[in-house]
């Protein structure tokens, strides 16, 4: 696990939450969560550049309880040199408990929004930013979503106000 990784990702998220950028909180989370069918491994389709994942591929997120009650999160990915990087961290609910908004943390005890504001009936497809528009991210439980997942995921993120040219599509060989 990389200390230094760990710190940069929740120092950009701190300081995305205090920076000028557009703020999220017009976009509703998802309601009628349920986190224990969201825990599992989501692989990364798409995301916005950030330093903390810069270069990455093979980008997955696994989330699990731990037994004090939080969730566990381990974030995997392969460098350009092929070595794998991951990153471990803690979340929490937050808001009310059928919400889709979590607070995550690799470096505690600074906590970074998680807002899950797409996720399909079957939980196998999700869109999530955080508390503004400087982060996105496409997840999905299979390495690949078809063209009309990928269509309609661009169709969303333009109507919530994201650009989708900003996307970096993630190779999951």
């Amino acid at each position: 696990m990389k200390l230094l990784s760990s710190f940069s990702a929740i120092l950009a998220i701190l300081w995305g939450g205090c920076t000028i950028n557009e703020k999220t909180d017009s976009i509703p989370s998802v309601s009628n969560f349920e986190l224990s069918r969201y825990l599992g491994t989501w692989y990364e389709i798409a995301r916005y550049p950030h330093s903390f994942e810069q270069g990455l591929e093979n980008v997955s997120a696994t989330y699990s309880y731990l037994p004090n009650g939080k969730i566990r999160v381990i974030n995997r990915g392969i460098n350009r040199k092929g070595k794998e990087r991951i990153s471990e961290g803690v979340a929490l609910p937050a808001g009310s408990a059928d919400s889709g908004e979590l607070k995550v943390s690799f470096f505690r005890p600074f906590y970074g929004a998680y807002r899950i504001i797409y996720l399909s009936p079957d939980y196998d497809l999700a869109i999530v930013t955080s508390s503004t528009k400087e982060y996105l991210w496409i997840l999905s439980r299979r390495k690949e979503i078809s063209r009309k997942e990928r269509e309609f995921c661009l169709n969303k993120i333009t109507h919530w106000g994201f650009d989708p040219e900003k996307l970096i599509w993630v190779d999951q060989n």
